[in-house]
């Protein structure tokens, strides 16, 4: 018996890649309903008649929330009855954030609060917030409010009651909603070079899979107020293109370097410095404890551990580096990408 059986599992932003991910996985459990909350009437629609196409024996479990994280009321309405939140809503684009920057904040910070808010008082049993690297040392307006977001995370779990709250933190995920990938083959296709933006980059890259395997193992083994990330491998920019091109019959003389975007880095973290001197070493994952100390400073200075580990930061380009073989197979594997070389039609969700 698993520990979604009969339950109730909520996914806010639930239309997008991640929810799309979850309910491939887990309808066909014995998991009892799956809450599907978002804004966008239409991306509803279009994965209610998908499932319904694809799964309908199971496709009844799927109930459908119309609401907004920045709207507390729709929240409480849709968090009746709820065993376990997936916290997936957020703005995820980084030059869009750039340029409307409150609108991050309306979504990923005040929604986070509204979210874990109506979680607890509906006496949920565990959220798990989905974060990103760009949360670390971050320096465009999406990585700072997602930041922000895992600070109100840890800061609600030390009065959370009964609910357990956990972030996960993770790369790249590729194929999914405006990720590079489906760009690139699309370029490809019409004839037109791969544009990318610096070769040099590089980027933590994982599937959709693995971001739902990261999201159950905080699920099943974080503590209240962890952050989790996964010890993914990662990619120059350049590789990542080359592989894409051989794939699909790509001219990787015909890359086209267009310069980097509003607000992007040369790598990504995972784990700074200072998160890395008290994380946990999980075998596949690394988890980050919370600091659960009051404001009561006068004691730590007296009596403060002066140990303190000397262990560099997780980053993209101190991780394991995949060379063009590597990546080209990380890619193939996907179900979007062999979907695209079958000529199978794929929508990006």
């Amino acid at each position: 018996m698993s520990v979604f059986k009969d339950k109730t599992l909520l996914i806010t932003g639930g239309t997008g890649s991640f929810g799309n991910a979850v309910l491939n996985r887990f309808l066909r459990t014995d998991i009892g309903e799956i809450r599907i909350f978002s804004r966008d009437e239409k991306k509803q629609d279009d994965m209610r008649h998908d499932f319904q196409a694809r799964m309908p024996e199971v496709a009844g479990k799927i109930k459908f929330y119309i609401g907004d994280v920045r709207n507390r009321s729709t929240l409480h309405y849709a968090m009746q009855g709820v065993d376990y939140v997936f916290h997936a809503a957020a703005l995820k684009q980084v030059p869009s954030c750039e340029f409307f920057p409150m609108e991050a904040v309306k979504t990923n910070v005040i929604g986070t609060d509204n979210t874990l808010d109506a979680a607890i008082e509906a006496g949920v049993k565990c959220v798990i917030c989905l974060s990103t690297d760009k949360a670390a040392y971050p320096i465009n307006a999406m990585g700072i409010t997602k930041a922000i977001e895992e600070k109100i995370a840890v800061a609600k779990s030390r009065y959370s009651g009964n609910t357990k709250i956990c972030c996960t933190r993770y790369g790249n995920v590729m194929c999914s909603r405006g990720s590079v990938i489906p760009l690139w083959i699309d370029q490809i296709r019409k004839g037109n070079p791969i544009t990318l933006t610096e070769p040099k980059m590089t980027r933590f890259i994982m599937s959709l899979e693995e971001a739902v395997d990261l999201v159950l193992f905080a699920f099943e083994h974080g503590q209240n107020g962890d952050i989790l990330v996964q010890k993914a491998p990662a990619c120059t920019i350049q590789t990542q293109a080359e592989a894409v091109c051989e794939l699909f019959g790509g001219n990787k003389e015909d890359i086209k370097v267009i310069g980097i975007r509003h607000g992007e880095k040369m790598y990504e973290t995972l784990l700074t410095k200072e998160e890395c001197a008290k994380a946990e070493d999980l075998g596949n994952f690394y988890r980050v404890p919370a600091d659960n100390r009051d404001l009561n400073y006068d004691k730590y200075f007296k009596d403060g551990d002066t140990k303190r580990a000397a262990i560099d930061e997780f980053n993209s380009d101190n991780t394991r580096r995949l060379n063009l073989e590597e990546t080209k197979a990380k890619i193939a594997a996907l179900e979007y990408i062999q979907n695209e070389l079958n000529g199978i039609p794929n929508i990006v969700k």
